[in-house]
């Protein structure tokens, strides 16, 4: 604002002050309590008038307010230079521009110019009929407005003639009015990111901040002050170095500019494309960037251009390249760790270190690969498996004792048997050959395996071989006939079953063939 008319008094005791006491104008303002800017502005104005202290005897307030502030040059109105408020209002969305630096360059070309107010009345009352509604002021370069149409495109599928309709994205930069649009089967996490990665290709370049809508997958939680935005989102706009600064619930104006870009998509190309029967997603990309780029060539109603030229004008100088490595879409998630120190990701389960045994992990899910996160610290990565119901386990995050287990085979276990006997090897053998599946055989052939530690092999394989005789192959039989000496007393010999009767009356076997034969002869 200009600067603030003291009285007399003040500006001569700022005259004093300076010339009589050497004081700086910082020092000035705060002795006298008023700003440093105005303290600054009295002095040059008496620099200008040829001022000095002590001033002339007999000059009085009046003489000295004439000498500090003459008069406007009296020109008439009418011959008074009118800004072009059209150059106005495009160098106002420049970065750090302001009306009264504009107001101050206007006045270095005119002298005879009108005065700030004048200059700021007359700019507000032309932009209001720019556009009534909207009053911001976009920056050039600063936000990328992005919402869905509400309109959406049916397209057939060539086969089975079913109709399924495309979702409509719209971006739109808020000082050049620069659109992108295109259509996408859904509004889900994967398309939403994939409309942003794909816009910014278009553009070429980010802007600092990217406004959305309050939909679901962009912001989790809407807030008026603190929205919680999809984790998967940040990482995007991390990657691409943008802010995101989501739209107030319930308030239009905040994202007006797109509001104003998809009414436009709307009539100039959902409209146009209205009788047209499109067969596959490309063939109706392929149709609404043929139509973008004419919308972005049609000239504006009201200011001179068009989109593209205001683009490159305004937007483009003021942005940022795109970063060097390209975007890998990446699903963000929470999971916690479950007994068996394993996390369930797409319905798959992955291990973790067993140390994180239930807490809460990120965890990162692309085409290729799963990692864990734990306080922003990767603990895990695996190759993504599609396999729903299954583990991938990493051996490294098993506890020591379920490392040693998980280390044995049917092999191992039958080599390790066959080192100690042949007999230690038939009962391994023979305990998994039991099972419906070999490794429920495991923890008793684990448990043979301390029996020998524990006795000795010879009388393990000495055990063995008495248990195979009597056909006990089991861990509580071998532990048994160790544990009672058993392995260290002959084997029983085999007796029949009943005392042998020799007799004449008993009728053998070849009585019976005897008789059978006579009975064939009669």
């Amino acid at each position: 604002m200009p600067t603030e008319r003291l009285s007399m008094r003040m500006i001569r005791e700022v005259l004093r002050l300076s010339q009589a006491c050497g004081l700086s104008s910082r020092m000035i303002a705060r002795s006298c309590s008023i700003a440093r800017s105005t303290a600054g502005e009295y002095l040059r104005r008496a620099k200008e008038a040829n001022l000095s202290w002590p001033l002339p005897e007999g000059l009085d307030d009046v003489r000295l307010e004439q000498l500090l502030f003459p008069p406007s040059p009296d020109v008439p109105r009418e011959q008074r230079q009118v800004p072009i408020w059209s150059d106005v209002h495009r160098e106002l969305r420049k970065k750090s521009v302001t009306l009264f630096l504009l107001w101050h360059e206007y006045k270095e070309c005119y002298p005879d110019g009108f005065r700030y107010s004048w200059f700021c009345q007359n700019y507000r009352a032309w932009a209001s009929k720019v556009d009534p509604v909207m009053r911001q002021i976009h920056r050039a370069g600063e936000k990328l407005f992005v919402d869905y149409a509400g309109q959406t495109v049916p397209v057939a599928d060539p086969r089975t003639g079913e109709i399924r309709e495309a979702q409509i994205f719209v971006a739109t930069l808020g000082a050049s009015n620069y659109s992108y649009a295109e259509a996408t089967w859904t509004q889900t996490l994967p398309d939403w990111i994939g409309s942003h990665v794909r816009a910014f290709s278009f553009l070429g370049l980010v802007p600092e901040i990217v406004v959305p809508d309050n939909l679901k997958s962009g912001v989790t939680h809407p807030h008026l002050y603190e929205p919680d935005l999809n984790v998967t989102y940040l990482k995007m706009a991390e990657h691409f170095g943008v802010a995101v600064i989501p739209a107030r619930s319930r308030k239009p104006r905040d994202k007006a500019k797109v509001e104003s870009g998809v009414l436009v998509v709307e009539r100039w190309i959902l409209a146009r494309l209205r009788n047209r029967t499109f067969f596959s997603l490309a063939e109706l990309n392929q149709a609404i960037a043929e139509l973008l780029e004419e919308l972005n060539q049609r000239p504006f109603k009201k200011l001179p251009g068009c989109r593209r030229e205001a683009f490159e004008q305004l937007d483009r100088p003021a942005m940022r390249p795109l970063p060097v490595e390209p975007y890998e879409y990446a699903e963000w998630g929470k999971a916690r760790v479950h007994v068996d120190y394993h996390v369930a990701v797409d319905e798959h389960y992955y291990s973790v270190p067993h140390e994180l045994l239930g807490q809460q992990l990120d965890h990162r899910l692309t085409l290729r690969t799963v990692e864990c996160f734990h306080k922003n610290r990767r603990v895990a990565s695996h190759q993504r498996s599609f396999v729903k119901g299954r583990h991938t386990t990493n051996p490294a995050h098993m506890p020591k004792a379920h490392r040693e287990h998980a280390a044995w085979t049917p092999e191992r276990l039958v080599r390790w048997a066959s080192k100690t006997g042949s007999a230690t090897a038939a009962v391994v053998e023979t305990i998994m050959a039991n099972r419906p599946h070999p490794q429920q055989g495991f923890r008793a052939c684990l448990g043979i395996m301390r029996l020998g530690k524990a006795y000795g092999n010879d009388r393990l394989e000495a055990a063995c071989w008495r248990a195979k005789a009597l056909d006990a192959c089991g861990y509580r039989h071998i532990e048994s006939i160790l544990k009672h000496d058993l392995d260290q007393r002959p084997l029983p010999e085999e007796t029949p079953s009943g005392p042998r009767i020799d007799h004449d009356n008993v009728r053998g076997p070849s009585y019976y063939a005897q008789a059978t034969d006579t009975i064939g002869e009669e």
